[in-house]
């Protein structure tokens, strides 16, 4: 979409919400120009905030970033709780059509305009509050039947879509590697899209992943937000930090004398974007030992559980879903993925999905907090 019609799209929905909502303000004569100028600053600043990479002062890119992020997180609550006031009223004149002289709009317009602003400013605020912390540790039980005993406790430390980026940075990430090497786990887990943005622009801020410690190391696959990153470029900037990217293939791991498989695989639409990045979970696991006592799976998108299953893996890991990340987009994410969040068993293969550990887009969570998982691969 150009510039001009993302333009013109953003100033027709913000034109919506100011023709719904400020009439109804008219008994408060300096809130509907406020709201008014407040809606004309907004339209413009979210296609602006689009295009803020290409300024050439970091200053400047980064303000412009934080406030079109911020609100396109307000005004994507505004624009929803006003069709939902639309609805309320519309019902509301179609009983009282049906029942005259019962029924009458009164204030409820003037009312039910200020329930939408202050609804928008407060999950807002509360939403932004909510992204911003370090994520809170989410601990799993997985049961596995046939687990020997030396691995009943194996732990991992599952990290998913943090989205380094515009708004997220290597303080937001330190943090999270802190608290993820607090758990002291046997390995670490990132499920893809870590990134938002160039090498040139963020190996800096994804540097801290190379202080993650565990027994085994760090273990990462692509997410459909690398391949608009630069993959292949972010491949090697990983490989570099250490963190041993898998590929369609899998690594064998010797726990306490037996084998642990972890086969990772590309993300499930990886093909778009490059034809040899194709996911293939059969492919990653091809060679590996058939008696190993463990078999996990890392994929970005829990939909790739769809060709896993049978496989011989016990346990997939992915992300992708951010659990929805806020209301109501959270009701449209199981349109395209089985799971949506949390342990959900598919035949003889456990899934889990994390809600993820950072955001994307407006820094807003609201009914889907961010975790940092910890798995512990318990005897069935």
């Amino acid at each position: 979409m150009s510039r001009f019609l993302l333009t013109l799209f953003s100033l027709l929905l913000h034109g919506y919400v100011g023709l719904r909502v400020m009439p109804a303000l008219a008994g408060w004569p300096a809130a509907g120009p406020v709201l008014g100028v407040l809606l004309a600053v907004s339209a413009l600043l979210l296609p602006l905030s689009l295009i803020g990479r290409t300024l050439r002062w970091p200053s400047a890119r980064t303000a412009l970033a934080w406030s079109g992020m911020l609100a396109m997180g307000l005004f994507s609550s505004l624009f929803v709780l006003t069709l939902l006031r639309d609805a309320i009223l519309l019902s509301w004149a179609a009983l009282a059509a049906l029942w005259p002289g019962e029924l009458e709009l009164g204030g409820i317009g003037q009312a039910t305009a200020w329930a939408v602003l202050a609804a928008a400013a407060t999950v807002t605020i509360l939403g932004a509050w909510n992204a911003r912390r370090t994520a809170a540790v989410v601990r799993v039980d997985v049961p596995v039947r046939g687990l020997p005993e030396a691995l009943h406790g194996f732990t991992i430390a599952q990290i998913s879509d943090i989205h380094v980026g515009p708004t997220i940075r290597s303080g937001y990430l330190q943090a999270i590697v802190h608290r993820v090497n607090s758990l002291g786990a046997d390995m670490v887990a990132v499920t893809g899209d870590l990134v938002d943005g160039s090498v040139a622009e963020l190996a800096g801020h994804v540097a801290p992943l190379a202080a993650l410690r565990s027994r085994h190391g760090t273990f990462f696959v692509t997410g459909n937000h690398e391949y608009y990153s630069g993959a292949q470029a972010w491949i090697a900037e990983l490989r570099r930090l250490d963190v041993r990217v898998l590929l369609n293939e899998h690594v064998v791991l010797q726990h306490d004398g037996n084998e642990v498989v972890v086969a990772g695989v590309t993300d499930h639409g990886a093909h778009h974007f490059n034809s040899g990045h194709r996911s293939d979970p059969q492919a990653s696991v091809l060679g590996a030992p058939i008696g190993a006592a463990l078999k996990l799976l890392l994929a970005h998108q829990p939909r790739s559980a769809m060709a896993a299953v049978g496989l011989g893996f016990h346990l997939q890991l992915s992300g992708h879903t951010h659990g929805g990340q806020f209301w109501p987009w959270n009701l449209f994410v199981r349109l395209q993925q089985p799971f949506t969040a949390g342990l959900h068993r598919m035949r003889d293969l456990w899934i889990y999905t994390s809600r993820g550990t950072g955001y994307w887009g407006p820094p807003k969570r609201l009914g889907a907090p961010s975790e940092i998982t910890h798995l512990r691969m318990v005897s069935a």
